[in-house]
């Protein structure tokens, strides 16, 4: 394993991962992911860079040149922005990292779990998400005046990050993100695509709020790889983490959109 590699660590202390948990099953899970990190990073179709260029996914540049369309339909959510969960609210996973409200989120999909309330208000949204080969969640990120996540690792190296820059304040001193040890800043109508399992953190310095689509997608390996990644994620809707954060969306659902149908 090369040097790049070596530097993925296996988990972030005080970060929960997605698979683990309690007792001797979840036990067994952990070893199996565990394995199925090292294949994922062994039989790679990408490399295993920390941050990869736009071009080595040629789907991201047909995004791009459709993001007017996100943002259109992005500011129609901010108009409730106050009324958006807390990404710690609808994820357990996250608490750790950020327990308070300045970190919101606009759920549309994650880990065979949609919105179907949220993909009827954000339709070319959705159209331009099916342009991504692999998807596994997607949703709308926002960052308020402030805002830190301290360095953290993702729970499973079997998919990559994509943000797409929807509102970026234009202050690259202040709003950016690290991983590992690349320094990188979101721009607005521009992918930013990286490994998540490498330690990152990101912040918002800045007094205006910075936005981003955040999607994780299939990491493309072979074989045997490409089948042992597929199985761990096509088990993430059955753990207590999914299960969990489904519940509790639904939840929020019934007020929200209640609510505002009691406005139209």
């Amino acid at each position: 394993m090369d040097q790049i590699n070596s530097q993925q660590k296996a988990k972030t202390a005080g970060l929960e991962d997605t698979m683990s948990g309690a007792g001797a099953v979840a036990r067994t899970v952990q070893k199996l992911v565990d394995g199925a990190e090292k294949l994922n990073l062994k039989y790679s179709a990408v490399g295993n860079p920390p941050v990869f260029p736009t071009d080595a996914f040629p789907w991201a540049r047909e995004v791009e040149a459709e993001w007017h369309l996100i943002r259109a339909e992005l500011d129609k959510i901010l108009v409730r922005k106050g009324d958006l969960p807390a990404f710690h609210e609808i994820s357990s996973e996250v608490r750790s990292i950020s327990s308070d409200q300045n970190w919101k989120t606009f759920f549309l999909c994650g880990y065979g779990i949609k919105s179907e309330e949220a993909i009827r208000q954000c339709p070319q949204t959705w159209r331009i998400l099916q342009k991504i080969p692999g998807l596994k969640s997607a949703m709308f990120s926002i960052f308020e005046p402030g805002k830190h996540l301290p360095p953290h690792r993702g729970p499973y190296n079997g998919v990559l990050r994509f943000h797409l820059g929807l509102i970026v304040p234009n202050e690259p001193d202040k709003i950016g993100i690290r991983v590992d040890k690349e320094l990188c800043h979101w721009e607005e109508g521009k992918a930013l695509i990286f490994d998540d399992a490498y330690e990152h953190e990101a912040w918002n310095h800045s007094d205006k709020v910075r936005v981003v689509l955040f999607v994780d997608f299939e990491k493309p390996t072979s074989f045997p790889a490409n089948i042992t990644n597929k199985a761990i994620l096509n088990l993430a809707v059955f753990t207590p983490f999914i299960r969990e954060g489904y519940k509790a969306h639904k939840a929020w659902e019934k007020m929200f959109y209640g609510e505002g149908r009691k406005h139209r």
